[in-house]
């Protein structure tokens, strides 16, 4: 991939001698300037020229202030969509011959012009990345100006395409994989942050940890998304028995459950394109593969939502919620034995009732970690209480952690029924748990997703 991308960039390096930049109209920083480059992209250029006139695209791009990047969505938007004269006809030529050959045209003629803007901007040097880039910028503007949509519709397509699993390459991460890609591990871990090197080192040089993480050819040692893993004797309830630097090394011939207990996305530009499952599946195949003594694959996962929605709850609850919530205000109220006791009673219920029954206003289960392993066909096993009291535990869920028991003969049914009805597939202690919850009444309350990190 190296030897090709030197041999583009040497392409594009001759081709800016057969473009002429300056008959390109506005400012070399304006987004009128970006339009023209754009439309002389569109118009046939050849290999050398087109691959040119791309990389300016990106390099001027990147250039710009907050200001002009906005322009030049927005310019994407309104005057790089569809081609609606040619639909139209296209669409007559349906109507008046349906068929395979009529619909293809019309096809064809519907789709919006940026996407080949998109395709071309991809084949420059370091294209793909660039696009990833851009997308964060544009998705961090939908908020503000919802008709940015249509070009992220378009972006995100051409992605999904592009990051399909049969481009991406599952490698695993030890102590001799190159600096660069490690430094990458402790710069995106999103669930528990990695301190220093002796931390990660911890957690991918024991014989009982281990760090896989998928990758694309045109991202060179840039990790897409990577799963770390811990080897145990049993399912674990807390966190600490997993990071806690003076824990008892397993032999990996003992162990017995496969424990994922931190998935991180590492490309916010490529948000909404799931590759975790696909992860989760092929790293099951790969340890069961080389461990036959492996028996359960669980997770050991946060649930980040629960503190804010059961805040969202606090004016409609009364009595014993009301007090436990004030409870829950204090610092430290868990290094109190009786106190911590009596919150669990409460507590416990209601966050096996917020993953098993609450629901957003789009009928879906609110916990972003939850609906994606639900998704992935896995069952929501046990609550552990008090398994992460570190500030960001404690923050998002009172420091409460679950685990997903991912159960090879279970998981395509589990799928189907999530898939088909957001039906939650739990276990007997986890159903009893919610239907104990008092004070907690079904209502849609509002979703708000921030990606796979589990």
């Amino acid at each position: 991939m190296s030897f090709l991308a030197d041999i583009l960039s040497s392409i594009a390096e001759r081709g800016k001698s057969l473009v002429d930049f300056d008959q390109v109209p506005g400012s070399a920083r304006s987004v009128e300037h970006l339009d023209g480059l754009c439309d002389r992209l569109l118009s046939g250029a050849g290999e050398a020229s087109g691959l040119a006139i791309a990389s300016e695209i990106l390099h001027i791009y990147a250039s710009l202030d907050d200001e002009a990047k906005t322009g030049f969505f927005k310019s994407l938007a309104g005057n790089y969509g569809p081609d609606f004269g040619a639909m139209e006809t296209a669409a007559q030529a349906f109507l008046d011959t349906p068929g395979a050959v009529s619909a293809n045209r019309l096809h064809r003629a519907s789709e919006p012009r940026r996407q080949e803007v998109f395709r071309r901007l991809n084949q420059a040097p370091g294209g793909t990345g660039r696009l990833i880039s851009m997308r964060t910028d544009l998705l961090a503007r939908l908020r503000a100006d919802p008709d940015l949509a249509l070009v992220d519709d378009d972006l995100r397509h051409l992605l999904s395409s592009w990051f399909n699993r049969g481009f991406l390459e599952l490698r695993r991460i030890n102590w001799q994989t190159p600096a660069a890609t490690l430094e990458k591990i402790i710069e995106y871990e999103a669930v528990h942050e990695i301190t220093d090197w002796d931390d990660l080192r911890r957690r991918i040089d024991p014989p009982d940890r281990r760090l896989y993480a998928f990758f694309h050819p045109r991202l060179a040692d840039e990790p897409l998304i990577f799963v770390e893993v811990a080897l145990t004797g049993k399912i674990p309830d807390s966190i600490d028995s997993i990071l806690n630097p003076d824990r008892e090394i397993v032999d990996p011939k003992d162990a017995k459950v496969a424990v994922f207990y931190s998935i991180s996305n590492c490309q916010t530009g490529l948000r909404g394109i799931s590759f975790g499952n696909f992860l989760i599946k092929q790293v099951v195949e790969d340890l069961s593969a080389e461990l036959r003594t492996l028996k359960q694959y669980v997770t050991l996962s946060p649930i980040p939502g629960f503190a804010r929605w059961l805040g969202e709850q606090a004016e409609e609850l009364g009595g014993e919620a009301a007090e436990v919530l004030g409870y829950l205000a204090m610092e430290d109220w868990w290094k109190d034995a009786d106190l911590a006791k009596r919150i669990k009673k409460w507590l416990e219920p209601a966050v096996g009732y917020y993953l098993v029954e609450a629901r957003s206003k789009r009928g879906r289960v609110i916990d972003p970690v939850a609906r994606f392993h639900l998704g992935n066909g896995a069952r929501l096993e046990r609550i552990n209480w008090l398994a992460d009291t570190g500030p960001a535990g404690l923050t998002a869920a009172y420091g409460l952690m679950v685990n997903y028991l991912y159960k090879l003969d279970e998981i395509e049914k589990n799928h189907e029924k999530f898939a088909s009805g957001q039906t939650v597939s739990a276990s007997q202690a986890v159903t009893k748990l919610s239907r104990a919850a008092t004070g907690l009444e079904p209502k849609p309350e509002a979703e708000k997703t921030k990606g796979e990190n589990a």
